[in-house]
């Protein structure tokens, strides 16, 4: 018997997100061309509106209740409650045994089930924060493309839904069948690094106290900072300095600094034609082996693959004054 795949399409679903899993499930097949999987779309209404148009869903709610994975594709409104029948069909599915998966947004409508409690999820980054504020038993990870908690995963935005999808084909039937399903994709069946590279890593905000000196470190980022010399700036004592900075915006000069640095090298990094050992001194990195370190521990991915990834210029680097 065929595996039953059934993808959710509620009103105000995103197209690409509902596309990407009947696109990759149905065109899975085995040696002899038969296939792998029995596609279906699931519709909380018949007629199911997105932003730009309305679909007419084949199936309803109750075959989604007998699928063997459901498929949860993003929301426009993630404030929207999801109606109460399509959270007792997800309910249902799982109790049955099937296995539950959401791309984007999709993570809300899972988490209103109550199935995320007490696990790790994701969702696209820009939502991350809003996850996590709304359901706080979900433990919510900001930089992973997708998180499999065994029956229950849960995917970053658009693209990450084909790095899900392909982990479930070869969760399911090996990495044979999962890199051929890549090909047909035209999509690489692994990524290096996570949702990370593509955040932009903002320094905290601060209040007005310490805006005047965070200013001055943003413009001096190549120099060598240490406590001693912004606590001078600011006239007050480096452990006075320590305890506005915790207060202000969360975190220890230290991080602040590299946080601002890591972001000043990655817009260097997409505009710039400057070599790896440039980008690093003029973000005041003292040496390009630290700055590929912070780096990668921030964004995920090494500089010269950030480079290869975002360069949209070859213009020299700016300077800095």
């Amino acid at each position: 018997m065929l595996h039953k795949v059934a993808v959710l399409a509620m009103h105000g679903f995103v197209p690409f997100d509902l596309g990407i899993p009947f696109e990759v499930f149905r065109r899975v097949s085995f040696a002899d061309g038969s296939p792998a999987y029995d596609v279906r779309v699931c519709g909380e209404a018949t007629a199911v509106r997105c932003a730009a148009y309305s679909i007419r869903a084949p199936e309803t709610l109750r075959q989604l209740a007998q699928a063997d994975t459901v498929i949860i594709p993003g929301i426009e409104d993630v404030s929207r409650p999801a109606p109460r029948n399509v959270l007792k069909s997800i309910k249902d599915a799982w109790e049955r045994g099937a296995r539950i998966a959401s791309i984007c947004s999709g993570a809300f409508v899972l988490a209103q089930t109550g199935l995320l409690d007490g696990r790790r999820a994701t969702t696209h980054w820009m939502g991350t924060d809003e996850l996590a504020r709304r359901f706080p038993d979900i433990t919510v990870d900001p930089e992973v493309l997708f998180v499999d908690e065994g029956r229950i995963i849960t995917s970053a935005g658009a693209a990450a839904g084909l790095d899900m999808c392909f982990h479930l084909v070869r969760k399911d039937h090996g990495n044979a069948i999962a890199a051929h399903a890549a090909r047909l994709a035209v999509a690489p069946l692994d990524r290096d690094g996570g949702q990370a590279q593509f955040i932009r890593h903002q320094p905290p905000d601060s209040n007005a106290t310490l805006a005047p000196l965070l200013d001055w470190m943003k413009r001096n980022l190549h120099h060598r900072l240490d406590v001693e010399t912004l606590a001078a700036r600011a006239r007050v004592s480096p452990r006075t300095l320590a305890r506005r900075f915790q207060e202000q915006t969360g975190t220890t000069p230290h991080q602040w600094l590299i946080r601002a640095r890591i972001l000043f090298a990655q817009e260097l990094l997409e505009t710039t034609s400057s070599s790896i050992e440039e980008v690093a001194a003029a973000c005041g990195f003292e040496a390009p082996v630290t700055f590929r370190t912070r780096f990668h521990r921030v964004v995920g991915v090494n500089p010269t693959t950030y480079r290869q990834r975002f360069n949209a210029g070859r213009r020299p680097v700016r300077t800095v004054p």
